[in-house]
């Protein structure tokens, strides 16, 4: 039988002496003002990403994970509490984010696409060259480096946006929900193309999901936020052993107990998030 083992508040006992936490919350909130009044988004959030972590979010909609991601970012400021991002102490992008919908330049090619982090950052055409064929190899789309997005398929843009995230280099990857419009088999062969590039590359990744399947299949940690305002319900360390091989793992036995077993918290917060929305429209 699988036992979760959830982390209450999601950082460890000993974070603050560890010198390999990337991402450090103490108490973070988010309130927006609105027509109605303040409205609290995120609430309290306290935890810990050590460096090369690949964590998860789940939580019912409306709970507050793309704005904590946006604070992540740089793209909002948070309300009350501290917020600590270790540096990556060299002159790479601190982060770079992955969005849930189509990101790409259309006037652009493929590799121009891919290309568009490291010209800005003023490599060299050499360097551009290497990393770019790299990455381009990587996701199998060197045949299509001069197609534009509107000659390829959502799954194919997908991975034009996973290249040029990882072409950068940034130290943060930040991932909202990147696979949620593709279809089952384009998000698996993009889940394992995801695993395989992170098992070269060790990225700290922050990847936000409303699949539990998704979240178990990536994750080394996944937190369970609550219904809105968003809280930490629970955060659980995945047991399965890396590299991993989507198929696989979803094959064992022990996989689908603690798929059920996360589930199982996040219904809670589904079902509270129902019937908030089903009280706040009668």
């Amino acid at each position: 039988m699988t036992t979760l083992a959830p982390n209450a508040g999601g950082a460890p006992a000993d974070s603050a002496a560890s010198p390999d936490i990337k991402i450090r919350l103490r108490n973070l909130s988010k309130i927006f003002e609105t027509k109605k009044g303040p409205f609290v988004a995120i609430d309290s959030l306290t935890f810990d990403i050590p460096k090369g972590c690949f964590f998860m979010i789940v939580g019912p909609s409306g709970c507050g994970k793309t704005t904590l991601l946006r604070i992540l970012a740089g793209l909002e400021n948070h309300t009350h509490g501290t917020m600590e991002i270790t540096p990556p102490g060299d002159n790479r992008p601190s982060n770079s984010m992955i969005f849930q919908g189509d990101s790409l330049f259309p006037w652009m090619t493929v590799w121009d696409n891919a290309a568009y982090g490291l010209v800005m950052r003023n490599k060299s055409r050499g360097e551009i060259n290497d990393i770019v064929g790299h990455y381009l190899q990587r996701t199998g789309l060197s045949k299509f480096k001069d197609y534009y997005p509107h000659q390829l398929s959502g799954g194919m843009r997908q991975r034009v946006s996973i290249s040029r995230a990882f072409a950068t280099d940034p130290d943060i990857l930040l991932m909202d929900e990147p696979f949620s419009a593709l279809d089952e088999q384009n998000k698996l062969l993009l889940q394992e193309e995801l695993l395989r590039i992170w098992d070269e590359t060790k990225k700290t990744v922050m990847f936000i999901t409303h699949s539990v399947d998704e979240a178990v299949t990536l994750g080394d940690r996944i937190m369970v936020m609550t219904a809105h305002p968003g809280r930490d319900k629970a955060t659980i360390d995945v047991p399965f052993e890396r590299p991993r091989k989507v198929l696989e793992l979803r094959a064992r036995p022990e996989y689908g107990e603690f798929v059920y077993n996360i589930w199982k918290y996040l219904r809670e917060e589904v079902d509270r998030a129902r019937a908030l929305d089903e009280g706040s429209a009668s």
